[in-house]
């Protein structure tokens, strides 16, 4: 009993609402020191394959021989095919795929975004496994152009290759098609829509011959010119649209088979010498959160994981030894294992972070460390919640004597002759007036509607001004909104209070949720947007009767207003893109066409969270410190 009176006894102690910013400062020091340890052995793992039916590297190739000088001459084929009409180049790739045999069929597709028209032809054609029955099929894809915007020649080459030397074997129990997409992006994105009968029909054609469902798909980008080019390493690519991943086996499996079988060194996100250091890993699962968390797509094979069909892209770089025949038994050894494959691939983990080519850190390790960055913002807006309902710590002209009560929570009040029982003040609740805080967050997020519109569908031509014209107006209207409201409806100190409460609260549950379904998007959200945490309206002193002293704290808070306005100035959204593109030295423009085609194409909701998450929770912590602003100019006009 005594331990529970001690316990309610808290609730009288004003000090509890100090608490909260110390805890939520914990919570992001605790998280994104959890992060920063992963790299280390204790928290990360060696990769392995769980699946058994892959035995990955465990058959003999036989892509060799007299298949090298096949390869040179579709590799001239192609070259000579760069500068010919689109139809003429199509019907000629169909030509060379149904020549070995091959059932074989195009597709045309068009995109309109930014003002562009977007249009291209697939090339596909359906290897029918000997011995299997239509039901499953594995994909081989070789985009015309690279992410880079280069002819894939030696890419290309490899796949009409492989589609005539796979159509020699009888051992394939699935079904293999060999698509060579118009482009990078928007061509397996069209071709894998219309595949499953998701696509437009009035801007996408449908396909006219099909397979079984995909169980897996394989890109290779190999940008070789018409001479040809040896490489040194295999940059896998793996990053899906939207943060979605492939499975982990298959990345295992791609790597055991390059490194353990054919020699061939592995690495990924662009990190060409990994030397297996705390920084290189820190270094490497940073880069990866990066590309998960811009959601956009990162090679042919994005494309194909929304579907649930895992793939990668294998991308050859540096200058080496290895040569078009390595890569040719890599692609070969690797379709041999997804052959063998009895169900989908699903023992393996679909949520990890990757610090190199043999070392990952699964979710249930790194996913506490974005939940403590949104539970900072839940801690925020309940202890705000809190205060909006305590009465304000003020004298009473009334004589109190709380030694007549036996109730610990109510007081003896004498006046005018008259006693009464009444609730202690630091314990009387408040009536909250919800309707204001509730519109206002309300419209907020609504607002966003109007940058996410403009930025998906204004032309390239007026991106740019609409780009810095939208930066401008959004930094200046919090402060248009504070000074209109000071004159029709000015929100009381209670009111302010649960538009930050209520605004923190929808950041914590939105950045919560997506945490558990793109982890890296979620963190760094919470991580950009974490000042909110801490902006406040600045209340002057009770009972202060001083006129120095009143003068005083009113110029300490138009100071402390205006040094907090600065601050969230540079946690804007908008300023944020701005700097980021501006450090990794990339175009603005490009930046928002890429988005705004990820928005029409692919399906990339990066833009949901920025602009109906993100910057409205920022337009309302800056709306509430402007408001403190132009409070002091108004009660500095009564005063005098």
């Amino acid at each position: 009993m005594s331990l529970a009176a001690s316990i309610l006894a808290l609730r009288r102690d004003g000090r509890i609402l100090k608490l909260p910013p110390y805890l939520s400062a914990l919570c992001i020091l605790v998280g994104v020191v959890w992060l920063l340890v992963l790299p280390l052995n204790e928290y990360s793992r060696n990769t392995y394959v769980s699946e058994n039916a892959l035995l990955p590297g465990q058959v003999h190739t036989y892509f060799t021989g007299s298949e090298h000088n096949i390869f040179r001459a579709y590799r001239h084929e192609v070259a000579a095919l760069v500068d010919k009409p689109l139809d003429e180049r199509t019907q000629r790739l169909g030509d060379i795929l149904r020549s070995s045999g091959l059932k074989v069929s195009t597709q045309k597709y068009q995109y309109s975004s930014s003002g562009r028209t977007i249009s291209g032809q697939n090339v596909y054609a359906i290897l029918q496994g000997p011995r299997a029955d239509a039901t499953e099929a594995i994909v081989l894809v070789g985009a015309w152009t690279n992410m880079d915007g280069v002819v894939n020649h030696s890419g290309v080459a490899l796949v009409l290759t492989l589609a005539r030397y796979f159509k020699r074997w009888s051992l394939w129990s699935k079904d293999i098609i060999f698509l060579i997409s118009g482009d990078s992006t928007t061509g397996p994105q069209a071709w894998v829509d219309a595949y499953h009968d998701s696509h437009s029909p009035t801007s996408i054609e449908p396909l006219s011959i099909k397979s079984g469902a995909l169980q897996g798909a394989i890109a290779v980008d190999y940008p070789a010119g018409p001479w040809g080019h040896r490489f040194d390493k295999l940059h896998i690519v793996y990053d899906g649209v939207n943060g979605q991943l492939p499975n982990l086996d298959l990345f295992n499996t791609v790597v055991s088979i390059a490194s353990g079988q054919m020699g061939i060194s592995c690495t990924l996100q662009r990190m060409w010498k990994h030397d297996d250091s705390y920084q290189e890993r820190l270094q490497t699962m940073l880069r990866g959160m990066i590309n998960q968390g811009l959601g956009h797509a990162s090679g042919p094979h994005s494309s194909f994981i929304p579907y649930h069909v895992d793939a990668i892209t294998l991308q050859t770089v540096g200058d080496g030894w290895h040569d078009e025949m390595s890569l040719g038994r890599t692609v070969e050894s690797i379709f041999r294992s997804l052959n063998n494959l009895l169900e989908h691939l699903h023992q393996s983990f679909f949520f990890y972070l990757l610090m190199q080519a043999n070392r990952f850190v699964s979710i249930g390790t790194y996913l506490p460390s974005a939940m403590l960055i949104a539970v900072n913002f839940t801690i925020t807006s309940i202890a705000l919640w809190v205060q909006s309902g305590r009465a304000n710590q003020q004298s009473t002209p009334a004589s109190t004597d709380t030694k007549a009560s036996e109730k610990p929570d109510m007081a003896v009040v004498k006046k005018d002759g008259m006693v009464a029982l009444v609730p202690e003040p630091n314990l009387a609740i408040l009536e909250r007036k919800l309707f204001l805080p509730l519109a206002f967050v309300s419209s907020a997020h609504f607002l966003g509607l109007l940058p996410l519109y403009i930025f998906n569908n204004v032309p390239q031509s007026t991106l740019e001004a609409c780009f810095y014209f939208t930066g401008l107006l959004t930094l200046s209207l919090p402060y248009l909104t504070a000074f209109t409201l000071s004159f029709f409806r000015r929100p009381s100190a209670q009111e302010t209070i649960l538009i930050q409460c209520f605004s923190l609260l929808l950041l914590g549950m939105f950045l919560s949720a997506l945490a558990t379904l793109n982890f890296s998007l979620s963190f760094l959200v919470g991580l950009l947007a974490a000042p909110l945490t801490f902006v406040r309206p600045i209340v002057p002193a009770q009972g202060s009767s001083e006129k120095a002293s009143s003068s005083l704290i009113t110029r300490n808070r138009k100071t402390l207003a205006a040094i907090m306005s600065v601050g969230l100035s540079f946690v804007n959204p908008i300023v944020i893109i701005t700097a980021a593109t501006y450090y990794w030295g990339a175009d603005v423009v490009n930046v928002l066409v890429q988005a705004a085609e990820g928005w029409h194409v692919w399906g990339m909701w990066t833009q949901l969270v920025v602009w109906l998450v993100w910057w409205p929770a920022w337009f309302a912590g800056a709306v509430v410190v402007a408001g403190t602003l132009f409070a002091n100019e108004e009660a500095g006009a009564k005063k005098a």
